[in-house]
Parts: C-alpha cells; sequence; structure tokens
C-alpha cells in the first residue's frame, strides 16, 4: 500500500507540478475575470446609429401617420427601456441593480449598451398603389446621403375588417441584404403599434385603457425552502443538471486523458521497466490511477469553489442543495474509476498516441452518450427510460446526476443503488485494466485491437 501510495504521489506532482499545468488550470478562471472586465466596457461601447428610409405603401390610409410616431426614436426608447424592465423583473438583485438607475428602473444608457443605439428612420410615404416591383429596385439603389432601409406594404384590410371575414389584414415587408436584425425588430415592433393604434382609433376607442385592461402584471414568483424563501431565479434549475454533469465530464475525461498521455510516454521511453523492478503491475496501476485522480479532484474542486462563490455574489447559494456537491464529488470518483481504469489499459496496450485513438474511441462515444441524454433524462427524471439509464454502468452515475439536480430528485434508495452499482463497476473494471495492464506493458509491435484485449484479460 506503501509503494502505491508513492506512485500516486509521484504521478501527482509530475502532473501539478508542471508549468503547462499551472497555466492551463487558471487559464478559464483568467478568461471569465477577463471577459467581466472587458465585456462591459465593450457594451459600452456606442455602435454607429442606423439612419435611413422606410417607404410605406398604406393602402389603409389611416396608418402611414400612425408609422411615423412608433418610429420616432423617443418611441423606440421607450419600448426598448420597458422590455428591458420586464427582463431584469426576473434577475437576480445584483444583476438588477447594475442595470438600473437610482430609482430602480432599467436605466437608458445600459438599454442602449445591451441593444444598441436607437435607430432614426424617416417615413416615406408612396402612393398606395405604386409598384411594388419598383420599390423593390428602391431597396437596392445605394447613396451615399440616405440608406434604403424597408418597404412595408399595409393591406387594404389591416385597419378595417373585409365583409364577411372575421380576422384583420396584415403587412409585407420587404427589407435589403445584411440588415442588422435589432433593426428589423424595431421595424416590426413600430408596424404592429401603428396598426394597432389605427385599428384602435377607427374603433374609436381608448388605447390607454385598453391596455389597462389587458395588463396583469406578472409577478416573481418565491422559492420556500427549509426555514427560508427566496425570490425565484428564471432558469437556475433548467441550467442546474448541465452544469453539474459537464463538470462530471470535464473531470473524468481531463484525468482520463492524462493516464493514457503518461502511460504511453512511460512505455515507449522504458521508464516502464525501470518501474517494474520495484513495484508490481497492480502497485503501479493503482498508483497511476490515483495520483491522476487526484489531479482531476484538484481541478474539480477549483472551478466547484469557483461556481460556489459566483452563487455567494449574487446571493443564490441558498438555492443549491450542498449534498449534490457531495454526489458529484462521489460520482466522479467512481465514474473516473471505471474510465480511467479502461483509459489506463490502452495506454498500456499500445506503443503510440496513434495507435491509442481507434481503442480509446468507444470509450469515448459512450461518455458523449449522457450528454446526448441529458435534455430528455432532465426533462423527464423519473419516467422508466430516466430510471434504467440510472442503473446501466458506465453512464448510470450521469443519469443519476442529471435527475438529482432536476425539478423532481428520485428517491434515496435509488441514488444508493446507483452508487453500489459503480462501485461493481468500478470493480469490474479495475479487474479488467489490470489483466491487459501487466500484458500489454512490455509488449511492442503492432498494436491490438479490442477482442485482443478480451483475450489478454481472459488469460491473465
Amino acid at each position: 500500500m506503501r509503494r502505491i501510495g508513492y506512485i500516486a504521489l509521484r504521478e501527482f506532482l509530475a502532473t501539478v507540478a508542471t508549468r503547462g499545468f499551472i497555466v492551463g488550470l487558471l487559464v478559464m478562471p483568467a478568461m471569465l475575470v477577463v471577459a467581466f472586465a472587458v465585456a462591459p466596457r465593450l457594451m459600452a461601447q456606442r455602435g454607429q446609429q442606423v439612419r435611413g428610409q422606410v417607404a410605406v405603401l398604406d393602402r389603409t390610409g389611416m396608418v402611414g401617420a400612425e408609422l411615423r410616431a412608433t418610429l420616432a426614436p423617443e418611441a423606440i426608447a421607450a419600448r426598448r427601456e420597458e422590455a428591458a424592465r420586464r427582463a431584469l423583473a426576473s434577475a437576480p438583485q445584483p444583476m438588477r441593480e447594475l442595470a438600473a438607475g437610482a430609482d430602480g428602473r432599467a436605466s437608458t444608457a445600459a438599454v442602449a449598451a445591451a441593444i444598441g443605439s436607437v435607430p432614426h428612420l424617416d417615413v416615406v410615404e408612396r402612393p398606395p398603389d405604386a409598384d411594388l416591383q419598383s420599390e423593390k429596385a428602391w431597396l437596392t439603389e445605394t447613396s451615399p446621403d440616405v440608406r434604403h432601409v424597408a418597404v412595408a406594404v399595409i393591406h387594404a384590410d389591416a385597419v378595417r375588417l373585409a365583409p364577411g371575414r372575421q380576422d384583420y389584414g396584415g403587412y409585407d415587408l420587404y427589407v435589403p441584404a445584411n440588415l442588422d436584425d435589432r433593426v428589423e425588430t424595431v421595424l416590426y415592433d413600430s408596424l404592429r403599434e401603428a396598426i394597432v393604434n389605427a385599428r384602435v382609433g377607427i374603433e374609436k376607442m381608448d388605447r390607454r385603457a385598453i391596455d389597462a385592461i389587458l395588463r396583469v402584471p406578472r409577478t416573481q414568483s418565491v422559492t420556500v425552502m427549509k426555514g427560508n424563501e427566496r425570490a425565484t431565479v428564471g432558469g437556475f434549475n433548467r441550467a442546474l443538471p448541465f452544469v453539474f454533469v459537464g463538470l462530471l465530464l470535464f473531470g473524468v475525461l481531463m484525468g482520463g486523458q492524462g493516464l493514457v498521455t503518461s502511460t504511453i510516454e512511460e512505455k515507449s521511453s522504458r521508464v516502464i521497466e525501470v518501474l517494474l523492478s520495484a513495484v508490481s503491475p497492480f502497485e503501479l496501476l493503482a498508483g497511476k490511477i490515483l495520483g491522476q485522480m487526484g489531479v482531476s479532484l484538484v481541478v474539480l474542486a477549483l472551478y466547484i469553489g469557483l461556481g460556489l462563490l459566483t452563487l455567494v455574489s449574487f446571493t443564490l447559494l441558498g438555492l443549491l442543495d450542498l449534498m449534490l456537491v457531495f454526489y458529484l464529488v462521489i460520482f466522479f470518483i467512481i465514474t473516473y474509476l471505471v474510465i480511467g481504469s479502461l483509459m489506463v489499459a490502452v495506454g498500456a496496450a499500445v506503443n503510440e498516441m496513434r495507435e491509442a485513438q481507434s481503442l480509446m474511441m468507444p470509450i469515448m462515444l459512450t461518455m458523449m452518450v449522457p450528454w446526448v441524454l441529458a435534455a430528455p433524462i432532465a426533462r423527464e427524471p423519473n419516467s422508466p427510460f430516466s430510471t434504467a439509464m440510472s442503473f446501466i454502468p458506465p453512464v448510470n452515475t450521469f443519469a443519476m446526476l442529471l435527475r438529482l439536480t432536476s425539478t423532481a430528485p428520485p428517491p434515496a434508495w435509488q441514488v444508493w443503488l446507483t452508487i453500489v452499482v459503480g462501485i461493481g463497476a468500478v470493480v469490474a473494471a479495475v479487474w479488467f485494466a489490470s489483466k491487459v495492464f501487466r500484458i500489454g506493458l512490455l509488449m511492442h509491435g503492432k498494436p491490438p485491437d479490442l477482442a485482443t484485449l478480451i483475450r489478454w484479460a481472459k488469460a491473465a
């Protein structure tokens, strides 16, 4: 046991003490810090204001004037600010404070930074019977003074109902190539507002009264927890399963790749032969697996810590059941021992990294299965399919973690049964790897295929 510890410590230090590991470990946190520091400044830079003309063929005779009002810069800015206010209403309090002014409402500067500057669009009314093809050609004309932004054709029944019809007509919109999506959204919103205003006017209704009747404020739900409650954060529950399974997948793949690489390098440089003169193949196998697992745990701990720190900074830690972190670590250890054992067996059986690709392909495809099935499992965590996946190694840990982080966690007995099944898979994987490891370490020449590895395991 002491020699396994020495090998594990050597494997751990040989990885974490390198500049490449330290730099790689700090790259992602550094990128996040830079993104949070630079992104607001980049977003604060005002883009060039779009100026242009919108040609309107108003076959009702009542929409053109309304469109001039809804396309006015102040009207566009007011709609954007209202939309931003509604979006921020469901955001965490720190985010609302960053984007809101002293009165608690979304500031014009914050909206402009997120969406861009307000376009300045002039309405050019055309005769209702103007030739549409000529107007389309007008869109493609280039002018250094003014930009032709759109042609809107308002249907004759857009304001008044046609005889025998129960639905109003609409409009057609033609735009030039490469028009900014944000400007097109402004056009859609303005045309809708203009047509609705014209309909309300023709019916002698009060638009403000209608808006007041239709407006039902959407209150933010409250999440109730044991001994505490807080405003619900939209999207948190939907994102949680994917974050946890992503951490598990990232940690296992990183450690497994390190096992394959280090084993192949030591075998090709004959270091393995020196090590085998002092320790048994199983001690070397166990030490390498435990050493690289320690490396992966360090990385996993860093990212878990960063995630918890982020939740604390946004006062969202109360939404996370900290037992999920415990289960993440347990499932990581189980999954790593299974996948790592298979990967170190592959590394012992080949002579070059190129030769390992074909043997690693089934392992990599197996690791991708949980990510492909993440959405259906998280959406229906207690379906027969999700339940069955929880007990099929090596994907059982991924499936159970998805179910635990979903909105309907499974019963405790299923969680512990998954752990027991995982431990059984670990025993089987380590047994298989030890057999292949013992034979493959000192073999050179043609790389084996999967059938050969199975024969080695049976013969050893």
